[in-house]
């Protein structure tokens, strides 16, 4: 049976908004339920149409997307929110996360990386956007923000610790496997089981994972 995921979107740039739209309305399995430019808007949208999902800018007029975050999963607990940020807002979507929103995509952000971030925060995940910076990184550690109930010390072998700390200093598979004397493929497969223990989709979620949880240190991806 096909998804039908229902989204409303908000950002105050209708240039962007309407963009958005575009391209979601093309998704035969998601459903854009409505538009809003402000975080009032946000919340009344959200009452009225009760959408699975929302995506909505961080700095908006009348009520910012933190304030109306906190609201609106107060009124709707079940309510999945990805934010929607800028390169420089790094310290705003570590407040977005703490009030509620469960992944973040820059503006720039491509079609396939959108849509990997609504069904990751869909099907009740974590996404970290794919550009996630160091400094992101250690804020997100930092943070009140603690999605992760797993303990790590009896997740992984000791061989995916070596390659986890390789795959936070952003080496290839091949890469990897040079150093380990082992067989690119073998290291894909560690890789991909890696990310299913960790419940992640991309190197920055491994990063954030591995931070949290002592598996590497700061000094490790400076």
């Amino acid at each position: 049976m096909k998804k039908n995921i229902s989204l409303v979107i908000a950002d105050d740039h209708e240039i962007f908004r309407d963009g958005l739209a575009l391209m979601l309305n093309k998704q035969e399995d998601m459903s854009l339920v409505g538009q809003a430019g402000n975080g009032r808007e946000l919340i009344q949208l959200v009452a009225d149409k009760k959408p699975d999902l929302v995506l909505t800018d961080i700095k908006m007029p009348y009520l910012d997307g933190i304030a109306a975050s906190r609201i609106m999963l107060q009124q709707h607990p079940d309510l999945k929110i990805i934010c929607l940020s800028m390169y420089e807002e790094e310290n705003l979507i570590v407040e977005m996360l703490e009030a509620g929103a469960k992944g973040y995509l820059l503006k720039n952000a491509d079609k396939k990386e959108i849509l990997d971030a609504i069904f990751t925060v869909y099907e009740g995940n974590i996404f970290y956007c794919k550009h996630t910076s160091a400094r992101l990184a250690s804020l997100i550690v930092k943070s009140k923000f603690d999605p992760h109930k797993k303990h790590p010390e009896t997740l992984f072998t000791q061989r995916e610790r070596e390659i986890i700390r390789l795959i936070c200093r952003q080496h290839t598979a091949q890469e990897i496997g040079e150093q380990l004397y082992l067989r690119k493929r073998t290291v894909e497969g560690y890789r991909t089981r890696i990310l299913e223990k960790m419940e992640v989709k991309n190197t920055a979620g491994v990063v954030v994972f591995a931070l949290k949880h002592s598996l590497i240190s700061e000094q490790d991806i400076a």
